[in-house]
């Protein structure tokens, strides 16, 4: 069983570790080519963990494209569409968005400890 490790801002993370957060959205960077469905995701912030299972990994050419497909209420459902792509694009450049998107359907496994 493969155990990554991620780390999210607390805004996210207690989403996540609430179990409200179903979608995870990263940016296909090498060492995430390979992620697939049954892997195991701890998702970090500070002294916090939750650990998550992946249901499902689908790639997007853009993150517009990626809210679309997967409704942004399953990626933050606090925030509206247009300020989700506000922020991810605060974190994630142009230059990463053209690396391709992923949107990583999580299951809460174990809620966060600390």
């Amino acid at each position: 069983m493969t155990i990554r490790e991620m780390n999210l801002y607390r805004r996210y993370f207690d989403l996540v570790a609430a179990g409200r957060k179903t979608i995870e959205v990263r940016v296909q960077y090498p060492n995430l080519r390979n992620l697939k469905a049954g892997d195991h995701i701890r998702f970090v912030c500070g002294r916090d963990d939750a650990l998550t299972r992946v249901k499902r990994v689908a790639r997007y050419t853009s993150f517009e494209e990626m809210l679309d497909a997967e409704g942004a209420a399953n990626v933050n459902p606090d925030s509206p569409r247009e300020q989700q792509l506000a922020n991810i694009r605060r974190i994630y450049g142009p230059e990463k968005e053209a690396l391709g998107v992923l949107a990583i359907e999580i299951e809460l496994l174990r809620p966060a400890t600390a």
